[in-house]
This record gives structure tokens, C-alpha cells and sequence, in this order.
């Protein structure tokens, strides 16, 4: 199975003409919101998979906090979203310029995140300044960190998913993966026989780092005061950080 990367993803989907906006009172009065998501992208979101996913997980906690279900309505591509019809997509960017065309409007952010370094437990790197023209780094094809890091005249090997590059630094193909922290956990978790050591981001790199919200289709300022209620409620009882700690994974206060 490979893994997904929606927290880049979801900053990458341009909504094709116009949604229609689903007012607090209109989701209310149907009963559901809908939270689109990919069907087979574990830790994200798994479609017939248990555990369901930290996706899944949130947005039943989200929705019952509005007193609504969730719907899961399963995307692939950028282009269903419109079709789909959703009101929500969670573990997106939490910045204007990264959602360009968009057009989510981002609740308050609930964790910090960004692109680390997993490299072997044996590994002598430290931080991202440690890497040089003898390091070859896994890099997910198209993303920032391939740029940045190319840049800085360091070998990179592309790889299409997260995960094909973190199994190819288990196998001691490549020195270091480039990877959001979220994936590298998450493979320690499924890989507890050859765990991977996860460096710090490096912060200041400001494009390798980057707050994650709930982004909401067109919302009215009902709706989006009543997630951002929500959020602050789950961060503050520590709803949000045990479902994410199930996957592996724990979560940095925003910035």
C-alpha cells in the first residue's frame, strides 16, 4: 500500500468553478458534513481499513462537536472535489500563499509540521546544514524539499510516495529521506524491526515548515467560527493529540 501525502496534496487542489457553500444552518439542518478525503492513504485516511485513519477520526470528532454525522466522500484526484461535493478537507496548509486558487478558507491550526530528515538509527547526520555532496536524499518528485535541497548541491533520488522513500533509506539505498514527520512515524510504527531515526525540522527554512487546519469549502462566518470552536475545544482536552498518537505520531503546538 502507498502512503498518500494529503497535507501537500490538500494545499495543491484547485477547486474547479464554483462550489456551492454550505452555510452552518444548511449542515446543521441536514445532519451531516462532509469531509473529503483519499481512499487508501494510511495514517491519512482508509476507506475499508482499521484503524480508519486520523482523518476519519477527527472529522467524526469535529462533526459530533457540531452536532452533526460525518460523511466521507472519497476523492482521488483534485478534479472530484467539485462532484464531491464536501465541506471539509483537515491536515491542510495553514497559509494564503500555499493555497493559491483554492479558495478553503483555514480554521485556526491544530499542529505544526513540515519536511524532517529519517535517516538509519547508525545514521551520523544531525540536522538538514549536515548534508553535503556525499549524501544522497530521497525527495518526494515535484515537492519544495526537492528543490531546496537540490539547490543546495546535495544528490537527491526522487521517489513518487513518502513511503517508497523511507523503505529505500531502510534498505540503505539511499542516507536520508525528506519526509513530512507524519510519515516517518508513522512507518516506525509499522516498521518497529528497523525504525528510522527522525531529525528536527529545520526552522529556518520557512518554506520546509508550515501550521496544518481544517479547510473549509466556502463557509459562511458560522461555520467557520464553529470549527474554529471546535479545534480549540479538541486541542485543549487532548482529543486531537491521542487520535494522532494511535498512528504513531506526536503533535507540535502550532506557531
Amino acid at each position: 500500500m502507498k502512503a498518500y501525502v494529503p497535507v501537500i496534496v490538500a494545499a495543491a487542489i484547485v477547486l474547479s468553478g464554483q462550489a456551492a457553500a454550505r452555510p452552518l444552518e444548511a449542515i446543521r439542518s441536514s445532519g451531516v458534513i462532509g469531509l473529503c478525503a483519499h481512499p487508501n492513504s494510511l495514517p491519512f485516511a482508509h476507506k475499508t481499513g482499521d484503524p480508519p485513519g486520523f482523518q476519519v477520526e477527527l472529522g467524526r470528532v469535529l462533526a459530533r462537536e457540531l452536532g452533526v454525522a460525518l460523511r466521507l466522500d472519497w476523492i482521488i484526484t483534485q478534479y472530484q472535489m467539485r462532484s464531491a461535493g464536501c465541506d471539509i478537507l483537515l491536515d491542510v496548509i495553514a497559509d494564503r500563499e500555499a493555497q493559491g486558487e483554492t479558495r478553503l478558507r483555514i480554521s485556526k491550526p491544530y499542529y505544526r509540521t513540515g519536511v524532517a530528515l529519517a535517516v538509519p538509527s547508525s545514521s551520523t547526520l544531525t540536522s538538514f546544514a549536515s548534508l553535503n555532496e556525499s549524501t544522497k536524499v530521497g525527495v518526494q518528485v515535484g515537492s519544495i524539499a526537492a528543490m531546496i535541497i537540490g539547490q543546495r548541491r546535495v544528490p537527491i533520488s526522487t521517489f513518487g510516495f513518502e513511503s517508497d522513500s523511507l523503505e529505500a533509506v531502510s534498505n540503505r539505498e539511499i542516507d536520508a529521506a525528506a519526509v513530512t514527520p507524519t510519515a516517518a512515524s508513522y512507518f516506525n510504527l509499522t516498521h518497529p524491526d528497523k525504525p528510522l531515526r527522525i531529525l528536527d525540522r529545520d526552522e529556518s527554512t520557512a518554506d520546509l515548515n508550515w501550521n496544518v487546519g481544517v479547510g473549509m469549502v466556502r463557509p459562511d462566518d458560522a461555520l467557520r467560527e464553529a470549527i474554529d470552536a471546535a479545534v480549540e475545544r479538541l486541542r485543549s482536552d487532548g482529543t486531537i493529540d491521542r487520535i494522532y498518537r494511535r498512528y504513531g505520531i506526536a503533535l507540535q503546538a502550532p506557531r
